[in-house]
């Protein structure tokens, strides 16, 4: 933290990151990041999460009270990842009195994308884990701020159509934690770049949320492209006869 380059007035921002294949959480006023810290992490979010937030504050020198907003992404992603940052994010909002800002995934990495990354390329395709053998998908314009199309979740084989009919032929970054496997299957369009090391951060989510700031804020709810894997229990066998005869 470098007192002199902080602005007093500026906003401070809490951010939480657990949708994707990290738990991620990030501390900032105004455009300086204050304390930011990030654990890969597939499961346990709801064990690691509180204690990462506690330490970047502590980091960054500020109580709670001093939160304006905490943003969150509300997917795509892991779900149970999904419901504890959004918890988290709203229990602190309300008892900070804070704003409450939801970010997806995608506006999260197209945020994070470095100017350097996507100096040449004339769209983004960001791709997330789903952990299953499709991919969360979703293209941007070369902003990295406008989306092209909505989110989808493809099979990889899939992916060529789609991009084609979206973006046609032109020069692609990839980027999200499932970029060089959507890359791969991108191997015949003309012109691709890989940002390295691009899965969903709570630097991310800072800088897609300072994009929103001066929208009207929709309502935070989580954000899943398909069912959650549920296995129903089986029934015993002789219960349905037995229910038959008691009746």
């Amino acid at each position: 933290m470098i007192p002199h380059l902080c602005d007093p007035s500026a906003q401070i921002l809490l951010a939480i990151e657990t949708a994707g294949s990290r738990c991620s959480a990030a501390v900032a006023r105004g455009d300086l990041v204050l304390a930011a810290e990030s654990l890969a992490l597939r499961h346990g979010h709801a064990e690691a999460l509180l204690p990462m937030i506690e330490r970047v504050m502590a980091a960054a020198g500020l109580r709670p009270s001093q939160l304006d907003a905490v943003a969150a992404t509300i997917g795509p992603g892991g779900f149970t990842g999904i419901r504890v940052g959004l918890a988290a994010a709203r229990g602190i909002a309300l008892a900070a009195g804070a704003r409450l800002v939801g970010v997806t995934g995608f506006a999260a990495v197209a945020a994070g994308v470095s100017a350097i990354d996507g100096a040449r390329c004339e769209g983004l395709l960001v791709a997330l884990d789903s952990r299953r053998d499709d991919l969360y998908v979703q293209l941007f314009a070369a902003d990295r701020v406008a989306p092209l199309a909505a989110p989808e979740a493809l099979l990889p084989d899939g992916l060529a159509d789609y991009v084609a009919h979206l973006a046609g032929n032109t020069k692609l970054l990839v980027a999200g934690d499932a970029a060089e496997i959507a890359a791969a299957a991108l191997s015949r369009h003309a012109e691709i770049a890989v940002a390295i090391g691009s899965a969903p951060d709570a630097r991310g989510v800072i800088a897609a949320a300072r994009q929103q700031s001066g929208g009207a804020a929709d309502p935070v709810r989580p954000l899943y492209l398909r069912p959650p894997d549920v296995t129903l229990p089986k029934r015993r066998r002789g219960t349905a006869t037995s229910s038959a005869a008691a009746s």
